[in-house]
């Protein structure tokens, strides 16, 4: 029996700033669910919360990841050549992406086809792991999730505000969120990336 694997083809934004909150966007335009935009952040003190756009949304991520407080609001995303604004609930951050990195241009090397294949994305796992990252990574609830990064960009500037209080200006993600056994890249980056979510036998996704 063939196990569900729903893809979702995007973008993940992940910065953190000088008062310790970190922001990880998923900007989703392909996905079983249509175009959408989420959006995960661990505040100073350590609690997870998920702002997405939609209840169904927000389930299927809240069963795929770990948060104390998931909130379902309109959650939009407006891009230029070089900058993002996402505006989602209390949360306002715009950020400015810089020229494709060495590892990006090392990314965007390699095919999609090989590049969006589980059997690919598990070997890039071990050298992902030096640099603090992993390419694939299992819930509590038995789900895994495999992540072909495709394009890198550093995140060059930006701004953020909660509840239009000033978070600081942009910094490395320190200490590392705790969504998931997956992190982002530690300075502030924009990653091309395919994810894939396969659930665990018997269960089943229904779009």
């Amino acid at each position: 029996m063939t196990r569900a694997r729903p893809r979702f083809d995007g973008w993940i934004a992940g910065a953190g700033t000088a008062s310790g909150t970190r922001l990880v966007l998923g900007h989703w335009p392909w996905s079983p669910f249509g175009p959408f935009s989420d959006v995960m952040v661990e505040h100073a003190d350590g609690t997870r919360r998920l702002l997405a756009p939609t209840g169904r949304v927000a389930d299927f991520v809240a069963a795929t990841y770990a948060f104390d407080r998931v909130d379902v609001r309109p959650v939009a995303v407006v891009r230029t050549a070089d900058s993002w604004t996402v505006t989602a609930g209390p949360l306002s951050w715009r950020f400015t992406v810089g020229p494709r990195s060495l590892p990006g241009r090392l990314l965007r090397a390699v095919p999609t086809a090989a590049a969006t294949r589980p059997l690919w994305i598990r070997s890039a796992d071990l050298p992902a792991r030096l640099l603090g990252l992993r390419t694939v990574g299992r819930s509590p609830s038995g789900r895994r999730s495999f992540y072909g990064a495709r394009d890198l960009h550093p995140i060059t500037d930006g701004e953020a505000t909660w509840d239009g209080t000033g978070l600081g200006p942009l910094a490395r993600v320190e200490p590392p969120v705790r969504f998931g056994p997956v992190s982002v890249p530690r300075r502030p980056a924009l990653v091309r990336v395919t994810t894939l979510v396969e659930l665990p036998d018997g269960q089943v996704f229904v779009r």
